[in-house]
């Protein structure tokens, strides 16, 4: 059988590429259905889609991302809209099953679906009600260490069966016990310079959860590449509500002033919006150990080998 595989891979590469593309939209949409039902408590699997005015939807509509674009994305039975973000979910998971697919080999990459699927979990439950659920993290985490003791290729150990496989596993839970380590003394000192949380108990099980697939030294990336991915989408978001909150405050003011008629409005206050007062750090933790995770790992690991024998070499 996996010479089958091995002729088909090498004469027709394109075939099991396809196919990884295509479990990665059907995975998309299942995806869709996790993000939106888990924070809510209801099951995963029963009852089957349905639309916003209660009618099931037939499967022949919910085709991952075809259907979307076919229905223009309205429903066929009420005409109500639906969001762009359910085709997009699919379309950004079929190609990251495709790219992971391309990187690793199959053992290895069918690992990485799993962890690209939970990673894709928790970024968007996190953006929509800033939680990330234990099940992505403290589960993610188990199944990683479970995973890395069962295929010590995860981690690139290679060597006799049983010595490999316990190395690999200890390489994921010193991931895990790195990364969550590492996120909860930042958050402890950060709450005590800036007297307030400064991040959360989900983020902390979190990176111990990219730790376990990708090792300690994925963890560590993860917390400060997402930091500086953070920098780059939040500072903007901030100069843009910055400039909102001006014009917001500016309009209301000559509001008042109109219908005062002239009076003294300076008691009159106006309330400006805090952009940005609570962000989500779980999507650029899971956009770092992302990168970490789709190539960047070369990069990241030649660095901390030097920077280690830098400092540790007679």
């Amino acid at each position: 059988m996996f010479e089958t595989f091995e002729f088909i891979n090498e004469d027709f590469p394109w075939f099991f590429s396809a196919l990884a593309a295509i479990f990665g939209a059907l995975t998309g949409s299942f995806l869709n259905v996790c993000i939106y039902r888990i924070p809510a408590g209801r099951s995963i699997v029963f009852p089957g889609s349905t639309c916003a005015c209660g009618r099931p939807i037939p499967f022949y509509h919910n085709i991952p991302i075809f259907s979307w674009l076919i229905l223009r994305g309205k429903a066929s039975c009420c005409g109500a809209p639906f969001s762009i973000r359910y085709p997009a979910i699919e379309l950004l998971t079929a190609g990251l099953f495709l790219w992971v697919w391309m990187v690793y080999p199959p053992v290895v990459a069918a690992i990485g679906m799993l962890y690209i699927a939970f990673l894709i979990c928790a970024t968007f439950i996190d953006l929509d009600h800033m939680i990330i659920p234990d099940r992505f993290s403290i589960g993610g985490m188990v199944i990683g260490v479970v995973l890395s003791f069962m295929f010590p290729s995860l981690h690139g150990v290679h060597g006799l069966p049983m010595i490999s496989n316990i190395q690999s596993g200890i390489t994921a839970i010193v991931g895990a016990l790195v990364g969550a380590g590492l996120v909860y003394w930042i958050a402890v000192l950060g709450e005590i310079v800036f007297r307030k949380p400064a991040m959360g108990e989900g983020d902390v099980k979190f990176v111990g959860f990219i730790g376990a697939f990708c090792g300690w030294q994925g963890a560590v990336f993860s917390m400060f590449g997402g930091a500086l991915v953070g920098s780059a989408v939040l500072l903007p978001c901030l100069l843009v509500g910055r400039i909102l909150a001006a014009l917001k405050k500016n309009d209301s003011e000559v509001a008042v002033a109109e219908a005062s008629e002239g009076t003294d409005a300076s008691n009159d206050t106006v309330e400006e919006v805090q952009f940005g007062a609570q962000v989500p750090f779980g999507p650029m933790l899971a956009a770092a150990g992302l990168i970490y995770f789709l190539g960047f790992h070369v990069y990241v690991d030649a660095y901390f080998l030097e920077f280690v024998g830098y400092f540790f070499t007679p």
